[in-house]
């Protein structure tokens, strides 16, 4: 088969891609590499804009024209290279907004997408119309919304987020809907407001491909537990990444002889595993019901990820409590709280560590998700 794959988010693609090509299926990504995190890509897309100095230009002409000039300049890069993106038996669109441009110019993509090529299908990945509705009807006890639900001021920073309930936006989440043959989740927090939905194909867990991620065996009992805090700037409040930096502030101050942390800003993806690569616990995400890549990534080398790990996610993989990955909730005191029982059994660091391992060759082998792929692309 012959497979294009447009956008890309935390590798998940690209680790598809990697299945993919190991069962003998032709595959092309189309993408802007996920921004700062420079994810691999075989057709480029992204905009000229990235300077302070071009960013006024594209802003100051959006006022005056209400034209996008980042956007349109990508849609047009996206006609150039058509050509390249036809002839395929599936396209599937990691998003509603894969190329991440206003939504009249992702319909018209997607539309030639949909004439030049035979089944779409659409991932329910990142942020889409259906999971925004059910994170603001609040049927998340807490999400990435949340602190937008509980204090409106922070509008400008949820922009983004926001924009998926415009009118705009809303066409083409029904657009896509009507002409897919179907949607995939990737996790708890994309899969349960997909239930019941007449679309819905079910949740592929993200593939890891653990042939390319060695596990890296902890010894708790020799020297500091080093603690990994990766913050991502732009994402600080979404991730809850302030209650994290409390905590650590807590347990710096509490166990100055036991732990060392290291805490890094919106670093290249490269650069951000040389620097977990050493540590014993990773703190991803306080908002989630499952894990993204990241954790998963770090699960897979033997870390112990502070991450989401609700009810929901325990009882569908039918695992214990704080077994595989740590409940991250949106608390200091409960981080703090589990911090500190690692920090005085080193010995659950160990056991979790290899739990984490064996769950993700279990359930995220990148060959076997990739098969399932397949399967539901197939039929």
């Amino acid at each position: 088969m012959r497979i294009l794959l447009v956008g890309e988010y935390s590798r998940l693609h690209n680790s598809l891609k990697e299945g993919l090509i190991e069962l003998g299926h032709e595959v092309v990504i189309v993408g802007n590499g996920d921004g700062f995190k420079k994810y691999p890509v075989d057709i480029f897309l992204d905009h000229s804009f990235h300077s302070p100095f071009l960013k006024k230009i594209k802003v100051a002409f959006y006022k005056l024209t209400s034209i996008n000039l980042g956007a349109l300049e990508v849609y047009l890069k996206a006609l150039f290279k058509m050509n390249k993106m036809k002839g395929f038996d599936v396209v599937q669109l990691i998003n509603e907004s894969p190329l991440a441009i206003q939504a009249k110019y992702e319909k018209r993509f997607i539309k030639k997408l949909l004439a030049n090529n035979k089944k779409l299908f659409l991932l329910s990945c990142g942020i889409d119309y259906q999971c925004m509705t059910f994170m603001m009807e609040g049927k998340f006890k807490y999400s990435i919304m949340s602190p937008f639900l509980e204090d409106k001021s922070l509008f400008e920073l949820y922009k983004f987020q926001l924009q998926y309930l415009t009118p705009e936006f809303t066409d083409l989440h029904h657009f896509i809907y009507e002409n897919c043959d179907g949607v995939i989740s990737t996790d708890m927090d994309y899969h349960l407001p997909l239930l019941g939905n007449k679309k819905y194909l079910g949740l592929i867990p993200n593939a890891i491909n653990t042939n390319k991620i060695k596990f890296i065996p902890i010894n708790a009992n020799s020297g500091k537990i080093k603690i990994f805090h990766g913050i991502n700037t732009s994402a600080v409040v979404k991730k809850g990444n302030h209650y994290f930096t409390g905590a650590l502030k807590i347990i710096e101050q509490k166990y100055p002889d036991n732990v060392e942390i290291i805490t890094t800003y919106s670093i290249p993806y490269n650069e951000y595993i040389k620097y977990y690569d050493g540590c014993h616990i990773l703190l991803d995400q306080a908002y989630g019901y499952d894990q993204g890549y990241n954790a998963l990534e770090a699960m897979a080398k033997g870390k112990v990820v502070f991450t989401g790990a609700e009810q929901e996610w325990l009882d569908y993989y039918g695992l214990e409590k704080n077994t595989v990955a740590i409940n991250a909730e949106p608390s200091v005191n409960n981080i703090v709280e589990n911090l500190e029982w690692l920090i005085n059994n080193p010995e659950q660091i160990e056991t979790i560590s290899k739990n984490a391992r064996e769950f993700i060759e279990k359930e995220h082998d990148y060959l076997s998700i990739t098969k399932k792929y397949l399967s539901t692309w197939k039929n």
